[in-house]
């Protein structure tokens, strides 16, 4: 079995999500000095390449500890669907990917935007993502579990980033869309991260943030399909996101698949 290491590096000065900060590193004790080294983590898992549970987007549903352990492990594929600036993942995206999406499978959509990776807005802010109707074709579709090549489970300009939710955080984005569609942002994007919401809430599938890794070696947007019918490719150190921290650590290795996940000591209903 080969294994594919799908995640960006989980470290201090990594690139986040255009939000509060949420990491921080501090060596305590060193062995030069101290004959032993201990550093202090502080932070969060909703963070570089991790998996967001339904909790995350609405009170009261599933958090990462209750997804069963059959959506994390089995045979998948690995689509390319290059995309640009504000490019959105549509449902006939989707339907025309080369190997076609089965129904169980763990699907992992190339958009080339892990090439772009980085502390920039080009990342964040003008990156591509998936649309509410795309998400509800996955549903419909039965797939087992997705990740993206990209910034999110939704396109920016269904975040907080324009006016939704809590925003507008970048409200400048409100403009810029127009100048460069011709259309209103929420003429396009109209509800609040309904992709998160349909693919999760409704259709019970964790989506993955921020692959990248082994992703592809072909340049940016100029990725190849891949069908994995021997287990799917290693999650090495993915973090979980539910609106908590993350204190414990468990390995689940089954069908070929393993997957070292950071599992929550307890269940909080923040979203």
């Amino acid at each position: 079995m080969k294994v594919y290491d799908l995640t960006h590096t989980y470290k201090q000065f990594m690139p986040e999500w255009p939000s509060s900060p949420g990491t921080e590193f501090s060596v305590l004790k060193f062995h030069a000095r101290d004959g032993l080294s201990e550093i202090c983590w502080d932070g969060q898992m909703h963070r570089c390449t991790h998996m967001d549970a339904p909790l995350h987007v609405t009170e009261n549903t599933p958090g990462i500890s209750d997804y069963p352990l059959w959506r994390l492990c089995g045979t998948g594929v690995c689509v390319s669907i290059p995309k640009g600036k504000w490019g959105v993942i549509t449902p006939e995206d989707l339907e025309n990917a080369s190997p076609a999406i089965q129904e169980g499978d763990i699907v992992m959509i190339n958009t080339g935007f892990h090439h772009v990776w980085d502390d920039c807005d080009e990342y964040f802010s003008y990156g591509c993502g998936m649309s509410g109707a795309g998400a509800n074709w996955l549903v419909g579709k039965k797939i087992k579990m997705v990740g993206y090549g990209c910034q999110a489970n939704d396109h920016p300009i269904a975040t907080k980033l324009v006016d939704h939710g809590l925003g507008p955080t970048h409200p400048h984005l409100i403009a810029e869309y127009k100048e460069f569609t011709g259309r209103e942002a929420k003429e396009d994007f109209p509800l609040w991260e309904d992709a998160h919401k349909n693919l999760m809430c409704k259709g019970g599938i964790p989506g993955i943030e921020n692959v990248g890794g082994s992703l592809a070696y072909e340049p940016y947007g100029k990725a190849r399909g891949l069908r994995r019918e021997r287990g799917f490719p290693c999650f090495r150190g993915l973090g979980l996101c539910n609106g908590q921290h993350y204190l414990s650590r468990r390995r689940v290795l089954r069908r070929g698949l393993g997957i070292e996940l950071q599992l929550p000591c307890s269940t909080t209903n923040s979203s």
